[in-house]
């Protein structure tokens, strides 16, 4: 019960029986005076001694306090979801931490899912990613497979929820709008569809002109919306769940493009692959809302052979590229910083340079993501490297044995999947100047005679998704989920 609680020093029972002797006087006003300042293992004994002293130690605001100092997201929301009280959150939160850094067999249950017949392309979490402890709390993912079909599952329970009808082409993309229970699918001919995540009914749909290269989710505070870019080089952004244009504007022509949108929402990074320009940056609201001539607020990046990009999820507008550098020979990964100058009657984009640094010729990373505000994580082959923006080189792992396909980043920990069929948990220590990321542990797949590797892994508070390759072409979910003790 008390795993992950900090250590206040040995205190017992017998120390608390001895200092209410000393505060018989001491009324539940008084004693919750002095209780705010004492650490959860002191409330818990605390609450051993008599019981007026447990009926103020399971005091709200005590442990909503409590939560503020320890989880500074808790400050996002007044009230706990669901029938948990503060105390409880705190406890169960305090519990699913140290079994995610610890790892051991008994923290968590594995399953193996299977039900497509084809290769999984991709998988989102439906459920929200938000703490919750209740009977009510659930980790469901969605799954789109080569089998033309898109499908939902129950990650505990190892069971597949609803799975659509087969589809005309095979299945290659989705987002998920956890908020609205939405989940939307592209396929390889260009249809767009909305799926109702409870149920798998369709909610819309919409056809491209051609193979859509990109699709990303933006939730704009206007409104969800979604971004997707054909292979002909148009951006469309349509509304969500209705799916109706928006606005379609030209960004390269006749080239395949990706997209990625900035953690304000507020800005759109489209990046060409191939030719030899620059990649643009669009306004957000201009494309939400299209002027008379039809021209979005755009800037052109003075980088050039870009290769990938993502931003830095702490802050609004700081996008990190990497890219060639004028010769060509080297890459370079340089960090912008992104803002809008607005006038009477126009809008135009200040692409402010923070960083640039030359990676090791050495280096070849396929795998870019951010943490924080000044962290860089690279995969290259089956290496975990860690830099700032300024190109400190902090740490580097190499806990895998072949390459690495996947990274997921989040506050709290790092997770990569590999080919040698294992996932890596990491987890941040960020007391430091700059978070340190510590190596846990690893999570095992099958068979090797059965398996190929990992090919995709994401994560939600409570558990872990990973896609399994199977040798015969098709995938399965791995699942491991935490166990938690409901208090």
């Amino acid at each position: 019960m008390w795993a992950g609680l900090s250590n206040s020093g040995g205190r017992g029972p017998g120390l608390w029986v001895s200092a209410s002797r000393m505060a018989l006087q001491l009324g539940p006003h008084e004693l919750l005076h002095v209780f705010s300042f004492l650490e959860a293992r002191d409330l818990l004994c605390a609450a051993q001694v008599n019981k007026v002293w447990n009926e103020v130690s399971v005091t709200q605001e005590l442990w909503r306090q409590l939560c503020l100092r320890r989880w500074a997201s808790c400050k996002a929301f007044p009230v706990i979801v669901g029938t948990q009280t503060w105390r409880q959150y705190y406890l169960c939160r305090s519990e699913l931490e140290f079994r995610v850094a610890s790892g051991r067999p008994r923290d968590f249950t594995s399953k193996a899912i299977s039900g497509h017949t084809g290769k999984i392309d991709q998988l989102a979490y439906i459920s929200p990613h938000e703490y919750r402890f209740d009977e009510r709390a659930r980790s469901v993912v969605c799954t789109v497979s080569s089998d033309c079909t898109v499908r939902a599952w129950d990650l505990r329970e190892g069971i597949e929820i609803w799975s659509s009808p087969v589809q005309p082409a095979p299945l290659v993309s989705l987002v998920a709008y956890p908020s609205l229970q939405l989940v939307v699918t592209l396929d390889r001919q260009g249809l767009i569809t909305g799926w109702k995540a409870e149920t798998g009914s369709e909610w819309a749909s919409f056809r491209l002109p051609t193979f859509c290269s990109s699709m990303e989710a933006c939730g704009h505070p206007e409104g969800p919306f979604l971004m997707v870019a054909c292979a002909e080089g148009n951006l469309y952004t349509l509304t969500v769940p209705q799916l109706q244009v928006l606005s379609k504007v030209a960004t390269f022509s006749h080239t395949s493009v990706s997209l990625t949108c900035s953690p304000d929402q507020q800005w759109v990074f489209v990046l060409a692959q191939g030719p030899d320009i620059g990649p643009k940056v669009f306004y957000t609201q201009s494309l939400l809302h299209p002027s008379e001539d039809g021209l979005p607020v755009s800037t052109t990046l003075p980088v050039r052979l870009s290769c990938r990009a993502c931003w830095a999820p702490d802050e609004e507008a700081r996008l990190i590229v990497m890219h060639r550098d004028d010769s060509g020979m080297h890459l370079v990964i340089t960090t912008f910083s992104l803002k809008a100058s607005k006038s009477r009657d126009r809008v135009s984009i200040l692409a402010q340079q923070l960083a640039s640094f030359l990676l090791p010729d050495t280096m070849s990373p396929h795998l870019m993501q951010a943490h924080g505000s000044q962290v860089i994580l690279l995969a290259s082959r089956s290496e975990l490297m860690l830099f700032t923006i300024d190109g400190v080189h902090l740490i580097a792992f190499q806990d895998h044995q072949r390459p690495i396909t996947s990274i997921w980043v989040d506050p709290h920990r790092v997770i990569t999947s590999s080919l040698d069929l294992s996932l890596r948990v990491y987890v941040w220590n960020k007391k430091n100047t700059f978070p340190v990321l510590k190596s846990c542990y690893h999570l095992l797949g099958g068979s090797l005679r059965w398996a190929s590797g990992f090919t995709h892994v994401k994560s939600d508070s409570m558990s872990i998704a990973g896609v399994e390759a199977r040798s015969n072409g098709t995938s399965i979910l791995r699942s491991y989920c935490y166990k938690v003790q409901l208090s």
